[in-house]
This record gives structure tokens, sequence and C-alpha cells, in this order.
């Protein structure tokens, strides 16, 4: 199907012989029960939940099932606070992985992996040069609306938004429909792509109203260096065109990459390869 990437799977990652098929019976149909070393990773926004809105009840209880079956992972590039925000305030203890910003901010079983430092990686004399030029460059945008938080400093990475972070829902999708015309992020990144090209950094559109940069490799294929157990790893994401933030990992070579519209559209092609009946 056009939606998946499954024959991009190299052949050394495939199972050398076919597995036994089992079945687990739950309230909600007949899953195919696959071996523990699968693992299934999920983009947040636009995969798990409407774009910075709760995830719904259904969702979250067919997560927990799939979990029977084999392991399940976040991959969100929104740090901790806001993924939680989004999928229950306990979200990295209730998942086998939690990757927050990419998996710089990494867990496993609710247990602290790894964090990696923006600071660190960039020293403050670039990281002050890359910040005063985006602010001269929001500062000289014209668009029909700004409000506040242009820049949102994580711990390994920077969020830019040309309207501001403060803005309302409606807001939001106002801004979405524009920039589908306008390519207000597409050219700021254009022109931090040249302008900072001695810095080696990443710039990856995701959400409504923003943008995401990072130091090259810092894109969610961070992640997969935590995931060496696992034989097959597959990925859900709805950004998984050039540019987007889902881009790199939809692409991996250890990823079987899968693309989605919406939660409901996540929920019906999982169910499709990993259950029978419904």
């Amino acid at each position: 199907r056009a939606c998946c990437r499954a024959t991009h799977l190299p052949t050394s990652l495939l199972p050398r012989t076919a597995p036994k098929v089992l079945h687990f019976h739950s309230t909600s149909g007949t899953y195919i029960m696959a071996s523990k070393d699968t693992i299934v990773l999920f983009d947040v926004d636009g995969t798990l939940t409407v774009p910075r809105k709760t995830a719904e009840p259904e969702m979250l209880k067919f997560l927990q099932e799939l979990r029977k079956v084999v392991s399940v992972g976040i991959v969100g590039g929104s740090d901790l606070v806001k993924i939680s925000e989004q999928l229950g305030e306990n979200a990295k203890n209730e998942y086998d992985y939690m990757f927050a910003e990419n998996g710089l901010n990494a867990f496993k079983d609710g247990e602290l992996l790894e964090v990696q430092s923006l600071k660190s990686a960039l020293g403050e004399d670039n990281l002050k040069r890359l910040i005063n030029f985006i602010l001269h460059y929001v500062a000289d945008l014209d668009i029909p609306i700004k409000r506040g938080t242009f820049i949102e400093f994580r711990n390994g990475m920077m969020n830019v938004s040309p309207i501001g972070r403060n803005c309302s829902q409606e807001e939001r999708d106002e801004f979405e429909k524009f920039d589908e015309t306008a390519q207000v992020r597409s050219k700021f990144v254009s022109i931090l792509k040249e302008k900072f090209a001695d810095l080696k950094l990443t710039y990856s559109i995701g959400g409504q109203i923003s943008f995401d940069v990072f130091p090259e490799g810092w894109d969610k294929t961070y992640c997969l260096r935590f995931l060496e157990e696992y034989k097959t790893i597959h990925f859900f994401g709805d950004k998984t065109y050039k540019g987007g933030n889902d881009h790199e990992i939809f692409e991996a070579d250890r990823t079987i990459g899968h693309t989605v519209t919406s939660w409901q559209d996540t929920k019906k092609k999982v169910t499709e390869i990993f259950m029978i009946g419904k």
C-alpha cells in the first residue's frame, strides 16, 4: 500500500524463519500475537491525537491493549510536559519507551535513560547568534497576526514559531491554512539553512505553527539507538514527507514506516496489521 514502506526493511532485519502465530483474545477483538522482539513507535500530534489536543480515551485504551501483543513506544518532538498533557500525566510510565524531544529525553519503563543538551552541543556564542537572527527575522515578518513565545528552548532542540506559541487554537488553525500557501515556515527554514550552514543543523517542520531546530542526527532516528534489542520496528506518523518531522525515521533502514492522517486512521491501520476479527 502507498501508506507503508515495508519493502524498505533490510533482509537482515526480517525473521529468519516464520514465527509461530498465536492469538490473544480481548474485548476489542483477536490479536495476532507477535513476539516481543517487535516494537511499534508512534508520533503524537496528528497520529495519536488531534494536534495539541488531549488523546481520546478510546485511543489510550487501544494502545494499552496493543502492549499485550508488542512493545509500544512514543516518539514526539515536544518535551515531556507537553506530551504528558496530551497522553496523561503518568504517560512515561504507561509505555515501554517514552522518547520526548525525538529521544533526546529518553525513558524506558518510566526510568530516565539519557538527556541531551543543545546548549552543550552548539556552545553559547553560536546559540546567541542563532537566536538573535531568528528574533530579528520574526520581527520583520509580515504575517496576519503575531502573539508571544516565538522561540521555545528545550533540552535538545529549539522550537521556532513565526506566529508565536501563545496563539489560540483558532489562530493555530488559521495560521496552518495560511502557511499552506504562504510557505512561511519553509521559507524561514531555507534562509536559516543558508545562513547557519556552519552549525550543521537540521530543521524539521511539525505541528501547525512551528518547526524544530537541532543538530544533525538529533531527529527522531535518534531514539533508535535505544532499541537494539528489537528485530522489527514499526513507526506510525503523519508528517512523513521530506521536511516533515517524521520523515527521517519513516525512511530509516531499521523501520517499517506507515503514514497516517489522524488518530482514527492510526487505529485502523494498526488493527489491520496486528489484529484479526473485530
